[in-house]
């Protein structure tokens, strides 16, 4: 008889969470505040980077892990920065535990809090699929009221790095650049390393990347349904000005995200959408 997958609640930091594990060792650990994922454990190592002076007592965003940011991307748009999902408490909805496939459902459905930052009804689901080596975040909203809705967003993946200058990140190359730090732009180039601060966009057809340090290789591929792709690392000047990281913080993390940023999803009544991103090793 195999052995199956577990789930087990557990309190972070007096965050609920959950526990999803494999019988070959790899884990996830979700918040059920945000919808978060805290942690991925995959060959015995811990794939997330979460910043130890993160808060996690729901007066501020998690740093680190996978924010869910809906539905709004950064600053584009009235709510609050990145949208209000990663700031509210989501319900577990379902789950299936096999002997190598695991997986777990989280639900945030519009509410008087949501009603009060955007006047739009709605579901949104974050399915978790966990795999010995891999992970797919999978993020599907549907518009359950009377009038169209737009939105924007990203999962926002903190990879974990031993040291974030000797990482590098292929799979960009010939795309569509946008320079957030100086308004330029250009095209991706083959590889991209990590010498100072990094904020670009890129757009166009998504195909696998490969963030590489020393031996530690990770193969990131997002659906088609993202339209563009985020790379961040704030680097010293502006890690050193963010109170939930600590001074070297940037070292140990880059931030690479299935996103949707320049132009928004519309959903028609009862219309759904769905994009997932998919992270494996090797």
């Amino acid at each position: 008889m195999s052995v199956r997958a577990t789930l087990v609640p557990e309190s972070y930091a007096g965050l609920n969470c959950w526990r999803l594990g494999l019988p070959g060792g790899d884990r996830l650990l979700v918040s059920e505040h945000g919808g978060h994922v805290l942690s991925w454990i995959a060959d015995g190592r811990e794939r997330l980077f979460l910043s130890p002076r993160s808060a996690l007592d729901g007066s501020a965003p998690i740093r680190g892990g996978v924010p869910v940011c809906w539905p709004q991307f950064n600053q584009r748009g009235n709510g609050p920065k990145h949208g209000f999902a990663r700031h509210l408490p989501w319900l577990t909805t379902a789950y299936d535990l096999g002997s190598d496939v695991a997986s777990l459902e989280l639900t945030l459905c519009s509410s008087e809090r949501t009603r009060a930052l955007w006047p739009h009804e709605f579901e949104l689901a974050l399915t978790l699929q966990l795999q010995p080596g891999r992970l797919r975040l999978t993020l599907g909203a549907r518009n359950t009221g009377a009038q169209a809705l737009a939105f924007t967003g990203a999962l926002h993946s903190y990879f974990a790095c031993d040291d974030v200058g000797q990482a590098e990140l292929a799979g960009l190359q010939g795309r569509p650049e946008w320079d957030a730090l100086t308004d330029d732009h250009a095209q991706g180039g083959e590889a991209l390393r990590f010498v100072a601060e990094f904020d670009r966009v890129y757009s166009g057809v998504a195909i696998p990347m490969r963030l590489q340090e020393g031996a530690q290789r990770l193969q990131i591929s997002q659906s088609l349904s993202w339209s563009d792709t985020v790379v961040w690392n704030p680097h010293v000047a502006k890690c050193a000005v963010l109170d939930d990281m600590e001074a070297d913080g940037w070292r140990r993390m880059l931030c690479v995200e299935a996103a949707q940023v320049f132009e928004a999803v519309t959903l028609a009544p009862g219309q759904t959408w769905q994009g997932w991103q998919q992270l494996e090793l090797g």
